[in-house]
């Protein structure tokens, strides 16, 4: 006789799930509407789409769909082109009326009984579908692995992730389509709310004084590890650059959406709204370090200047300052004597502390638990190799302030402590260095500081700097944590045209939770919702989403919201939040208690 385990049948194969984003709020509003809208999606777009890809129906519940494919790049396929159908089906109706789909998708063993699966496989798509967006795919580490290169999508990696009821962390990617131009809009297709529909936005106009972009330079090292010198290197150019104040400076995070590009000039010009790219390479090696650099109008593609730099690591600095005074020179030799030669002060003399500093900002950045960590690692090593390293000091400050605001502290107190120290440390030795006073300011303004002293460092900042584009953001988030939501949308967008190319999801986020404030619930969500697409594992957008939800009476997708939150983190309603105006306090806190089924 055949034992029980030999009459289980069992195969490998690709399982999606999906669902309706938000069916039970549709349903209370016009439950014989949106159930015929539904049906005659499934009629016309997703079963035809299915069968056109060889998967077959599981299951149907409601809202939800349960399908299996033979081949992961069927079952991938399938998904793209019924989110492109969906959102043209929806491009007509109106953002509250849609019905969005969420999808899942993983491979894995299954188990087959009378014609339906079941097993871990099936449990883990539909945890994926329910971390997807409105319009959006999520998909394992398996999944992604037989599917890369073979369609016309891209990967964005979200991280392990811990689902209910799976023992260990899923790693989960989103699927976004490819663009042929760099770092583009949230595009009008299937990517869930937000901008569906817009256009790609129009060309900044030029600034009423000379414009320039650093473009990242070129690692001429042969050593692929040695990227994040080069970067570097451009990074202190951009902020010498910066210290001349009749010059327009596009940040950073902006210019550096082209690396790894080849590019042509012009067009850099166009979408970043400047008249000048200089663009060149860095060759590192044997204790010496070559500099090569081109200047160009990039309204014609006329090469304006080109020079060398060759020097030792010692003199790394001084190189970065020639390049910055001879750049400005070729642009504006009538101010460049008025100006004279702004030499900066030397951040650190220990080439190693600087090293490690360069490695930690790309881990800060990434918003993440984990590169938090490392990149507070790093920092200190660097501290303790030259205690008087501001720049180090000063987002050390802000590493522990993220751990302490986001719940991922062991020791809060101890960490909060930490912070503060730091961040004083850092504003005895900044002198008018602009990124340490802004960053300091914001730790301590985040822990309770006088909030107009500290935004009288920020201001300071930016005087010495008017094109610090991080600056202004700064001087956003601060103006928030004032009560002032009107002011801090005004810095913002600032901080956004001098950095038109900078990923959007922290800036997008202080603006969610400036017209939060503003009780403006609607223009507030879809912000926090296009925050989570760019950095899905920080908490605070989670936090004013839920509430955001609560406030609109959205109460499933409230709840799924602090479900995603409590994924991240333990800590759903802080105790001490920074924000000094007590309605707005009260406004974030209510919504959070309503998001979780409080009533009091």
């Amino acid at each position: 006789m055949p034992t029980a385990e030999e009459r289980v049948e069992r195969r490998l194969t690709a399982i999606r799930a999906a669902d309706v984003a938000g069916y039970s709020r549709l349903m209370g509003e016009d439950e014989e509407g949106t159930l015929a809208a539904l049906k005659a999606h499934r009629r016309e777009a997703l079963d035809p789409k299915i069968a056109e890809h060889r998967g077959r129906i599981v299951k149907t519940t409601g809202d939800g769909l349960l399908a299996e494919f033979a081949s992961v790049v069927d079952a991938v396929r399938c998904a793209v082109e019924v989110q492109r159908e969906m959102a043209a089906r929806n491009a007509a109706v109106a953002a509250g009326q849609r019905i969005e789909f969420r999808i899942g998708i993983n491979v894995g063993d299954i188990i087959i009984d009378e014609g339906d699966i079941y097993g871990d496989g099936v449990n883990i798509a539909a945890r994926l579908e329910a971390l997807a967006d409105p319009g959006g795919i999520c998909l394992s580490r398996g999944a992604r692995d037989q599917v890369r290169d073979r369609l016309d999508v891209t990967f964005e990696d979200l991280g392990e992730q811990q689902v209910k009821n799976i023992a260990r962390p899923v790693r989960v990617y989103r699927i976004r389509p490819k663009s042929p131009h760099p770092n583009p809009p949230p595009p009008a297709s299937w990517m869930g709310e937000g901008r569906v529909g817009a256009d790609e936005p129009p060309a900044p106009a030029l600034p009423d004084k000379p414009s320039i972009a650093v473009l990242p330079f070129e690692n001429m090292s042969g050593d692929p590890k040695q990227e994040y010198f080069a970067d570097g290197m451009v990074e202190e150019i951009i902020t010498a650059l910066s210290r001349i104040r009749w010059l327009f400076v596009i940040a950073r995070n902006s210019s550096f959406t082209y690396k790894g590009q080849s590019v042509d000039v012009k067009q850099v010009g166009r979408e970043l709204g400047v008249r000048y790219v200089l663009e060149g390479s860095v060759r590192k090696g044997g204790g010496r370090v070559r500099i090569t650099a081109q200047l160009i109008d990039a309204s014609d593609g006329t090469h304006l200047w080109a020079d060398r730099f060759d020097g030792t690591l010692e003199d790394v600095f001084e190189l970065q300052d020639k390049i910055a005074l001879s750049v400005a020179g070729v642009i504006e030799p009538t101010l460049q004597a008025a100006e004279g030669r702004r030499s900066a002060s030397r951040p650190t003399s220990d080439l190693s502390a600087y090293d490690l500093y360069l490695r930690a900002l790309p881990l800060f950045l990434s918003f993440a638990e984990e590169g938090i960590l490392q990149a507070l690692d790093l920092l200190e090593k660097a501290i303790a190799r030259d205690p008087r390293y501001g720049p180090a000091l000063s987002w050390a400050a802000i590493c522990h302030m993220q751990l302490v605001g986001n719940g991922w502290a062991e020791e809060p107190q101890t960490t909060r402590r930490r912070a503060i120290e730091l961040a004083r440390q850092a504003l005895q030795v900044a002198q008018n260095d602009p990124n340490i006073l802004a960053n300091a300011a914001f730790a301590l303004a985040c822990f309770g500081e006088d909030i107009g002293a500290m935004i009288g460092l920020v201001d300071r900042a930016l005087v010495l700097n008017p094109s610090y584009a991080r600056g202004w953001y700064l001087r956003g988030i601060i103006s928030n944590l004032a009560g002032r939501p009107d002011l801090a949308l005004e810095y913002l967008e600032t901080s956004l045209r001098l950095s038109p190319r900078e990923r959007l999801g922290a800036p997008l986020l202080v603006m969610g939770t400036a017209y939060f404030f503003k009780r403006q619930f609607d223009e507030a969500a879809s912000r926090l919702l296009l925050s989570i697409q760019d950095y899905p594992g920080f908490p605070l957008s989670y936090r004013f989403l839920a509430a955001c939800y609560a406030h609109m009476w959205r109460f499933d997708e409230a709840r799924a919201t602090v479900a995603r939150l409590r994924a991240i983190t333990s800590l759903v309603v802080p105790s001490d939040l920074p924000f000094r105006n007590r309605e707005h306090r009260e406004l974030l806190l209510s919504g959070l208690r309503l998001a979780m089924g409080e009533t009091s």
